[in-house]
């Protein structure tokens, strides 16, 4: 493009299907404006007129905060009290300031307010980062006309509808704009729109010809027009409506508007008139909130929170029917059993007399006193866990992808316990498994494939039948035509075949065919040339690695694409008879643009000599079916190339034309321009009943077979995950021969394994096609599918023992039937019994359900993973969605929970991030229930012994820092830095992972263990300071404890056994964890000491109490080490056998470790076999079952047979 000028003039109006825009719509294709969802109505540059104020459009600023200033703290704490937990807190919080609290209420207050303080700084802070980026965005300035044809710097919150603005290049748009004209001539831009679609490709736009002729600032000094559009929706790819201007209406497109925070790229500058302002404009009306996902531990945590409620209220129930018959039985013949409670004249909560009452209050007392067994400090402090570990997920280096400067993203911490609970993947192919980069390798023109390139699917395919083959077949002895290749490799070309290069296809039988065949490779696209003007060298902006790769082949074979014009494009082709290279330009007459739907593409030119010409490139599945009747005699054999392509993994295209007369042209043209210029909605589907008319009785040209590879490691990875036990299913949209020899590539499939193939390839319902009956052809089908489905059932059934292996494959149609209610269950019931599952030909809207199907029939862990748009829904459904950051923008990773750059990452995600961040979250709840279930139990035994009287064993104090300060670091450190095996064995013993699958580790018996330890670690402790401080004289004074010294001595052994136990339970030490175990210990020390230095109004019963009373007394030292040893040695005890004799499977890795066996490979060799079945996939299994079993019924006949 040439720069310095101020107005560029080459001209664009003919690019792509622009041309075809332009002429004026009928009046009776305006039927829908002004009706239902077409009624806005903007008055362009007269934002201040009284028929603009009328409407009362929003305005420009948007705000994504959750809050406000004066919603923050209300809102917050909704947000807080809406968990159980944090509510009672509140309610005890509130009866703490009545006489039925058995402790002070600040005692009470504070942990509440620390722990939802702390919550809502969290939110504030996150919440004040927004509004950074809030203040940021709407403080922007843009260019805006202010009157005269002055121009102003203005803030985009300040923009109105109907302004006009200019906006330069590399600048965003401030809000959804019409494109009035721009620094070209033809008042085409081009735009960015990553931040709205994740695409990556520029789009080109144009302006109406009435409005591009506005140049100048000055040009708007009396401009005036009225626009008449749709309402504000989400639709990013729709835009309906018109403009009056000059007398004149003209209908308006998608192509006109220029969406708020896409971006203005290789444009100077461009004029356009706001439309669609604020939260109407539809990158905002998109800003939908992703679907709420919690991970399987919260939802269980939830469960433990309710049954220790339930515990609570069932001791404080039993406590106040004993309270209350001892209360009743205190005054009997004015004789006084707890003659020190003064029941003659208590009050109504130790009245005799009402003791039915006085039981109620004390129940109520009861609950306020037992709230210790709930973790008030639990909720927030797996947030701040969860935060550090997404942290190291971040910053793992060995999951930054050096090429494309992408490190692994945690977009979420909610999830990351799930991470190591997977049982299931439901992966996309193009761009996920593969690297969506495409190569030009085959291709078949009239009859005879060209090519000698191998493909990964042929490597994979010749090392399955075990033949041998050269991983390159460069030594001219292999193929005819080849030869030694000695230039460096060109991105998106590998095709070698010396019968067509450097110019020697003139001398094929068939050059006409090929010529032409050349030619619409070099014409029939979107692409546009971009000239570097340092070196001369062309490149390419193409919306698709397809296309870009059939433009380079077309160039490197003979036909380079060079530059388009206002109506043509221009090529450097070899002219056949003259054997000379020379410029031919084709003249763009009309696009036909591809969709998923039409799975086709085609362009009407006219050539130099005047002839028409439509060229066409499609699927086979639509290309064949439009072919003329005899119109070549080549049709089968490129049939069957395109079969044998299919089988080596590549993607193939049908190439055809068709020359049409100057009436046939005119006649489509202008029915052509008729549906092009309707507006209403139905416009897409009335543009593609006319292209049907025309693209039909095509004349083959031939095919093209690119090749997508698989990215590196993605075998490795596979197999990985499929020691692991996890179950692999790829959704794609590819042809079933093709992805079947991908699944053989990638180690998905094998050598032996079992097909179960379930298809509507069936002559009858084939006939029944043809025939065009739906009602029939549905009937037929879905009776056929739930056939196959049947016998694969019986298959299973029929399998040695579930000794074989399985694979699924199935195709979309099969899958409109096999989704249905009736059937879904039993097609479940097959797929999860096969090793791997392949889905082709499927729809997004199709690999959404099968996500749903699996998650929801299986009741485990699932996750998708893909790179495109047309994954997003399979995303979201699943448990986890993560997003490859790939060559199909970002749509897929702004909609996932977790965003890596290759597949091969998916390997350390799970096995190491995933399995550490699932026994690092489940072992530190577990420890949170034990220690506060060690500390509840003793107030409970406590208050047994002093007859049910609410009467805490602890100072006030000691309650309410017990959860919040001496307990709370360790488990923190515990769930951010442990690990119970290195990353490295996680990688070599991948059955690891199913200790998080199967749930060992978070199971209601491992839950009620350490429920059980510490009711017994409460009893411990309290039995043995009762013991040791009952009755004898605890200080050299003679003088016997009080309930202060016995509630301190107590409170002290517990602090000691908890954080010991956690020393005991923590698999990996670091420096962090010594301090923080061993530093709540000191701390609490210190607090007792500097507690009770202040003054006794404010310190009560810990007045002086370690200095005088605890520090002297040997007996106070005694008993804490002894209730230490003593309630942490059963749980020592019971480790060391289980250890020994009953080892779980990370304990055997810990053997390995321990006992310097890591290299020992006979040794691992054995504890890995565990991680091997028959049933799997990946090469590690496909070399385990070339292996002759000698367990096997056939190897055991043979050794009978000897």
């Amino acid at each position: 493009m040439a720069n310095g000028r101020r107005r560029r003039k080459l001209h664009f109006s003919k690019i792509y299907s622009f041309r075809c825009r332009r002429p004026t719509v009928k009046e009776d294709d305006q039927s829908q404006i002004g009706g239902p969802g077409f009624s806005r109505v903007v008055f362009c540059n007269e934002p201040d007129s009284v028929e603009a104020s009328i409407h009362n459009y929003v305005d420009n600023y948007v705000k994504t905060t959750k809050y406000t200033a004066a919603t923050f703290i209300p809102k917050s704490l909704f947000e807080q009290f809406r968990r159980v937990a944090n509510f009672y807190f509140l309610v005890t919080g509130i009866l703490a300031f009545t006489p039925l609290a058995p402790y002070s209420s600040s005692s009470a207050i504070f942990p509440l307010v620390f722990v939802i303080g702390v919550s809502m700084v969290k939110e504030g802070i996150e919440d004040w980062r927004r509004k950074l980026q809030d203040i940021e965005v709407n403080n922007r300035k843009v260019k805006a006309h202010t009157g005269n044809g002055v121009f102003e710097q203005m803030e985009w919150r300040n923009l109105r509808v109907g302004d006009i603005v200019k906006v330069e290049k590399d600048g965003f748009f401030p809000a959804d704009i019409l494109l009035l004209s721009s620094s070209y001539e033809d008042g085409i831009c081009y735009v960015e729109t990553m931040n709205l679609d994740g695409e990556t490709n520029l789009k080109l736009k144009q302006g109406l010809d009435v409005t591009s002729i506005l140049a100048e600032d000055s040009n708007f000094r009396e401009f005036k027009a009225t626009i008449r559009c749709e309402d504000p929706n989400a639709n990013l790819y729709s835009f309906i409506g018109t403009m009056d201007f000059e007398e004149q209406q003209h209908p308006l497109s998608p192509q006109q508007l220029l969406l708020r925070d896409s971006k203005l790229r290789n444009t100077d500058y461009v004029y356009g008139a706001v439309v669609f302002t604020g939260y109407d404009t539809k990158v905002m009306q998109n800003a939908t909130d992703p679907p709420s996902k919690r991970s399987r531990i919260e939802r269980k945590m939830d469960l433990i929170i309710y049954f220790l409620f339930s515990m609570l209220f069932l001791m404080a129930f039993v406590g106040s029917i004993f309270f209350g018959f001892a209360t009743k039985h205190d005054l009997k013949k004015n004789i006084m059993k707890r003659w020190y409670l003064k029941p003659d004249g208590s009050n109504i909560y130790f009245d005799p007399r009402r003791a039915a009452a006085a039981a109620f209050f004390h129940f109520l007392s009861a609950l306020m006193l037992y709230g210790y067994l709930i973790p008030i400090s639990l909720y927030v402090s797996i947030e701040i866990v969860k935060v550090l570990q997404t942290l190291f997920i971040n910053n793992d280096i060995h999951m930054y992808y050096e090429e494309a400067d992408k490190p692994a993203h945690a977009r979420t911490s909610n999830l990351n316990e799930e991470l190591g609970q997977v049982d299931t993947i439901l992966s996309d192919k193009t761009g996920t498994l593969t690297s969506n980069s495409m190569e030009f390798v085959k291709c078949s023109v009239a009859g005879t494939a060209y090519g000698h390139g191998i493909t990964d699917v042929e490597r994979a395919m010749a090392k399955r039948k075990g033949s041998l083959i050269a991983d390159e077949m460069t030594d001219g002895h292999d193929e005819p035509g080849a030869t030694v290749d000695t230039n460096p490799p060109l991105k998106g070309f590998n095709f070698k075949d010396e019968r067509i290069m450097n110019g020697n296809w003139a001398h094929e039988p068939h050059s006409d065919v090929i010529q032409k065949f050349l030619m619409t490779l070099a014409v029939c696209h979107t692409v546009i040339p971009e000239v570097d003007e340092e070196t001369g060298k062309i490149s390419y902006e193409a919306e698709s690695p397809d296309e870009a790769a059939f433009v380079i082949a077309a160039r490197e074979i003979g036909f380079e694409f060079y530059k388009r014009t206002q109506t043509t494009v221009s090529v450097h082709e070899l002219d056949p008879f003259s054997d000379e290279e020379v410029d031919r330009t084709y003249k763009i007459l009309n696009v036909l643009e591809f969709n998923s739907a039409r799975k086709r593409m085609s362009v009407v030119v006219e050539t130099e000599e005047g002839r028409i010409l439509l060229l066409s490139k499609g699927a086979d599945s639509v290309m064949f079916a439009r072919l003329a009747k005899d119109c070549t005699n080549f049709e089968e054999e490129t049939m069957e190339h395109v079969n044998e392509y299919a089988d080596a993994g590549l993607r193939t295209l049908i190439l055809a034309y068709r020359e049409l007369t100057q009436e046939e042209y005119m006649e489509f043209n202008e029915r052509f321009a008729v549906a092009r210029n309707s507006v209403n909605a139905d416009r897409e589907a009335i543009i593609d009943q006319v292209a049907e008319v025309i693209e039909k009785g095509l004349i083959l040209l031939g095919a093209t077979a690119v090749e997508d590879k698989l990215q590196n490691g993605v075998s490795k990875c596979i197999d990985k995950l499929a020691q692991a036990g996890i179950k692999i299913w790829v959704l794609t949209g590819d042809k079933m021969e093709t992805a079947i020899n991908i699944g053989y590539a990638c180690s998905l499939l094998r050598q032996g394994m079992k097909q179960i193939i379930i298809n509507l390839e069936d002559p009858d319902i084939k006939a029944l096609e043809k025939m065009g009956n739906k009602n029939a052809i549905n009937k037929a089908s879905k009776e056929r599918v739930l056939q196959q489905i049947t016998q694969a059932k019986a298959q299973l059934a029929a399998s040695d023992a579930g000794s074989e292996a399985f694979a699924l494959i199935t195709d979309g149609k099969s899958l409109v039937y096999a989704l249905e209610d009736d059937i879904a269950k039993s097609f479940l019931e097959i797929a999860t019994g096969c090793a791997s599952v392949i889905c082709c030909r499927s729809s997004p809207k199709q690999k959404a359900l099968v996500t749903r199907l699996v998650k929801n029939g299986t009741g485990r862990t699932t996750l998708a993973i893909g790179d495109g748009a047309n994954d997003v829904g399979m995303l979201q459904e699943a448990d986890i969605g993560v997003g490859i950051s790939g060559a199909e923008g970002m749509q897929a990773v702004m909609s996932s929970d977790v965003a890596i750059a290759q597949f091969r990452f998916l390997e350390r995600l799970l096995l190491v991030h995933g399995h550490w961040c699932y026994r690092r979250i489940s072992s530190m709840v577990c420890y949170f229930f034990y220690k506060n279930i060690t500390f509840g139990v003793t107030l409970f035994l406590y208050e047994a012994y002093t007859s049910f009287s609410a009467q805490p064993a602890y100072n006030d104090w000691f309650l309410s820092l017990y959860n919040v300060f001496f307990t709370s670091l360790p488990p923190i450190a515990l769930g951010v830095l442990d690990q119970d095996v290195s990353a490295r064995f996680c990688l070599k013993f991948p059955l690891l992972y199913q200790e998080g699958v199967q749930n060992v580790l978070f199971s209601w018996l491992r839950i009620l263990s350490w429920m059980f330890n510490g009711v017994y670690s409460g009893i411990i402790v309290f039995f043995s300071c009762m013991r040791a401080l009952g009755r004898p004289a605890f200080n050299a004074d003679g003088k016997t404890p009080g309930f202060e010294i016995f509630g301190a001595t107590m409170y002290t052994c517990v602090v000691c056994v908890v954080n010991c136990q956690m020393a005991l339970f923590v698999n990996y030490f670091t420096i962090i964890q010594h301090i923080l175990i061993w530093g709540s210990i000191a701390i609490w020390y210190l607090s007792l000491l500097a507690y009770g230095a202040i003054k006794p109004t404010l310190s009560t019963t810990a007045y002086k109490l370690f200095i005088e009373a605890l520090a002297p007394a040997p007996k106070f030292w005694l008993v804490t080490v002894f209730a230490v040893i003593s309630a942490l040695i059963p749980y020592f005890t019971y480790s060391a056998l289980q250890m020994r004799f009953l080892p779980m499977y990370h304990n055997m890795i810990q053997w390995i470790r321990i006992e310097g066996r890591s290299e020992d490979p006979e040794f691992c060799n054995m504890v890995r076999q565990r991680s091997l079945r028959p049933t799997t996939v990946g090469y590690t299994a496909r070399c385990a079952a070339a292996k002759p079993n000698p367990f096997s019924r056939e190897a055991q006949a043979r050794q009978n047979g000897k």
